[in-house]
């Protein structure tokens, strides 16, 4: 077998510019993407030192996890309505297979976080990579650009960041892995949610669970990065319209359209 050495080397660019373009606050402060695989710049920066590296489930998502407490959960499916330049993304959100991470999205569409936010990081070249919004910073014209990428949302209950635990499930498994990649877990299935064109995750540090607002629609296939974030819906109707987002486009809004009868607050 001839080893394409040219794909691999343009694969180890990409990551190499997801993992610079992420280091230019603190994450590794937690603005950074991971090394291996990466389109991971997010969450607060308290979020570096680990301080609130404890984020996890609720009991509704088969409380699987002994830091599972206090976060909203998906039950079932949801479709998002994003409003961009004008046109119209559905988001068919898979709170089945991605409870958490699916009732954190809904949840904050629900609040209105992502109502004028912006696409900060857009990577098209050396291939196709992704679109990445969802930082609350970016609601402020003032901040300046190359912070984008390293904010949360903060819980107006407890004015500290909203962080959810890493969640993919293995093709198989009866429910997710929590706070673990693939790598770490030694789980040889592939994920039940994978990285195909038009794939939409959560981006997030290096530190597993860290993830909180920022999300990233896939521009084309990424299996590389399976395993290794959180993949948690896919776009079925406006692909073109992700096709031509520009770095610095507005999410003019952002809407529940159906399914938002699926989501269980925390008691």
């Amino acid at each position: 077998m001839v080893f394409d050495w040219r794909r691999w080397s343009l694969v180890g660019c990409l990551v190499c510019l997801v993992w610079l373009g992420g280091c230019t606050g603190t994450p590794q402060a937690p603005e950074s993407g991971s090394v291996d695989a990466a389109p991971a710049e997010t969450v607060a920066e308290d979020a570096a030192s680990g301080a609130s590296e404890t984020a996890s489930v609720t009991s509704a998502a088969k409380g699987t996890d002994p830091q599972a407490v206090n976060l909203p959960v998906l039950t079932g499916k949801a479709t998002v309505e994003l409003r961009v330049n004008g046109d119209r993304i559905v988001i068919e959100v898979d709170g089945e297979h991605a409870p958490v991470t699916a009732g954190n999205f809904v949840d904050l569409v629900r609040r209105g976080v992502y109502d004028n936010l912006v696409f900060h990081r857009v990577v098209r070249e050396p291939e196709p990579f992704v679109v990445q919004g969802g930082d609350p910073q970016s609601a402020d014209p003032t901040v300046p650009p190359q912070r984008l990428g390293t904010g949360s949302f903060i819980d107006p209950d407890t004015q500290e960041p909203r962080l959810i635990p890493l969640e993919i499930q293995p093709a198989g498994a009866d429910q997710p892995l929590y706070g673990q990649t693939f790598e770490m877990a030694r789980e040889s299935a592939p994920p039940v949610l994978t990285h195909t064109r038009g794939a939409v995750a959560m981006a997030r540090s290096q530190i597993p669970n860290s993830a909180s607002s920022q999300f990233y629609i896939a521009l084309t296939d990424l299996p590389f990065l399976d395993g290794s974030y959180a993949v948690f819906g896919y776009v079925t109707e406006g692909m073109e319209v992700v096709d031509g987002i520009q770095q610095g486009d507005l999410i003019e809004s952002a809407t529940v359209i159906s399914g938002l009868d699926n989501l269980q607050q925390p008691e």
